[in-house]
């Protein structure tokens, strides 16, 4: 295990904290805006790169702060070219993953927001390792960052769907928000990130207080709390009416259409009479449904919904009125369900 010694985290700094912080050094404004630049514009990995820096305060940067980078481990693209997934190693030896999706709006980056996750969720390879830690926000930033800088080409649409429970990282969460929009940086608009949560009630309430502008997902999953249970160890916690509150108080404040992901499991949750308690369940709410064929695990006995099944579970929807989507299939030829690729190459190095 590496041993790192804590400095200040750098990259986790809006540009005020940045401002400040090089004031007590003795720095201008100006500076600031000049390091601010290098960190979340041009994406530098190390200082000696910001080229118009003084080698003095380039050397009390290095010494003091800790400018956290991913080091590339291994790469996998489908056979379309339209999906690639990163494993990335950090600081720590900790490994994570994201994956890039090319479309024809531009390419959407879907990140991690945790080292492992605790949420276990029965057809979710992300848990099978069990929990490490959260990540930080420079952490979050830096998948997007490192996907710019090997595909040289921008990010437009990012998606914190990948390892972990983003609401259970919340604090994190929040700042690296607030740091990808910012207009300073990479400048994502918020109406182009997308947060999915299994359903953290109380934490959704003050997601909403943040009066951000982005998309919340809720990983729906089943129609009533005895399925869901089964599939979902959190449904414990909170049942599903009271989530569905805690979202329509999400909508009330925020104005901000949901999104609902319901992953089709054979025989577990894609019957017609779950398709006809899911459209009562969500008739008038201002939703939106996203059906995603689950990507089965060898871990699991969980097997993919088939064309016929999932096709009449969305026509079901739909005659009841809910707006409802079949979510592209991406990346199964290169285990692109979360957590695979990381699990994967632990059992190879173990």
């Amino acid at each position: 295990m590496v041993v790192i010694v804590n400095k200040l985290d750098i990259k986790s700094l809006n540009k005020q904290e940045l401002t400040e912080y090089l004031k007590l050094n003795g720095e201008k404004p100006y500076r600031a805006s000049q390091v601010y630049e290098w960190l979340h514009v041009k994406l530098i990995q190390d200082y000696e790169e910001m080229s118009n820096i003084p080698k003095n305060l380039r050397s009390y940067l290095a010494e003091n702060t800790d400018l956290k980078n991913l080091k590339l481990i291994r790469t996998l693209t489908s056979k379309t070219g339209e999906t690639s997934k990163f494993l990335f190693q950090l600081e720590d030896d900790n490994l994570l993953e994201c994956v890039l999706m090319k479309y024809h709006h531009g390419n959407s980056v879907c990140i991690s927001s945790q080292v492992g996750c605790k949420m276990g969720c029965r057809f979710c390879a992300s848990t099978l390792n069990g929990f490490e830690r959260n990540l930080t926000a420079s952490e979050m930033l830096n998948q997007i960052y490192m996907v710019q800088r090997i595909t040289g080409e921008r990010v437009s649409n990012v998606v914190v769907m990948g390892t972990g429970e983003p609401l259970d990282n919340y604090a994190n969460l929040v700042t690296f928000i607030k740091l990808l929009s910012d207009e300073n940086g990479l400048n994502i608009s918020q109406r182009n990130i997308t947060v999915s949560t299994c359903g953290l009630a109380d934490k959704i309430r003050e997601l909403a207080e943040e009066n951000f502008q982005i998309t919340l997902a809720l990983s729906l999953h089943a129609s009533n709390d005895a399925v869901r249970k089964e599939l979902m160890p959190i449904a414990n916690r909170y049942s599903i009416a009271e989530v569905l509150k805690a979202c329509d108080d999400y909508f009330q404040k925020t104005g901000r259409r949901m999104t609902f992901e319901y992953s089709l499991i054979a025989g577990e949750n894609d019957t017609p009479d779950l398709a006809k308690e899911l459209s009562a369940l969500l008739k008038g709410k201002n939703a939106h449904v996203n059906l995603i064929p689950v990507n089965p695990i060898k871990e699991r006995d969980y097997k993919q919904s088939q064309g016929e099944s999932i096709q009449k579970f969305k026509l079901i929807l739909e005659k009841y009125g809910i707006n409802v989507t079949i979510r592209r299939e991406m990346g199964t030829d290169i285990n692109a369900a979360c957590g695979q690729l990381r699990k994967s190459y632990m059992e190879e190095t173990s």
